[in-house]
Order: structure tokens, then C-alpha cells, then sequence
């Protein structure tokens, strides 16, 4: 299930509100607590923005892969 950058952040602030444990809350909320940490930790970095964003919020732009290298890590074919 996907979830919008608005429900994101409701969610961290009914964590940050409620008097329950933070699995008990993730449980009744429907979120696994690897994923709202993920969002946490996003959130913590960048604010708002992170949280509109998917799976890989600050893709490397400048930074090319050096594909000799790359291959040198599977040589035992």
C-alpha cells in the first residue's frame, strides 16, 4: 500500500501525539516500523519534501557508475 506524503506525515505526528507505545500505535495504524522510520529518518533530514518522494528519495545525479569496477565484484562466474 502506497501512501501519500500528507498521510505520511499525519501518521509521524499521531506517533509523536500518542500516550501507546510506538508498536502498539504502528500496529492499529497499519504501518510497519521499518517503513515509518524510513520516513522518520526522512522527515528528520529534509522536512516535508523527502516525504513526497519514493523508494529512493536522493538519487545520485551527479555520479556515474564506474562499470570496470562494477564487474571486478562478480569474478567468480
Amino acid at each position: 500500500m502506497r501512501f501519500l506524503a500528507s498521510e505520511k506525515l499525519e501518521s509521524l505526528r499521531t506517533l509523536e501525539g500518542s500516550h501507546l507505545p510506538s508498536k502498539k500505535t504502528l500496529d492499529m495504524l497499519g504501518i510497519p516500523r521499518t517503513t515509518f522510520y524510513r520516513w522518520y529518518d526522512r522527515y528528520l533530514e529534509g522536512g516535508f519534501g523527502p516525504l513526497k518522494r519514493g523508494r529512493n528519495p536522493t538519487p545520485p545525479s551527479d555520479v556515474e557508475p564506474d562499470v570496470g569496477q562494477r564487474g571486478a565484484h562478480f569474478s567468480g562466474r
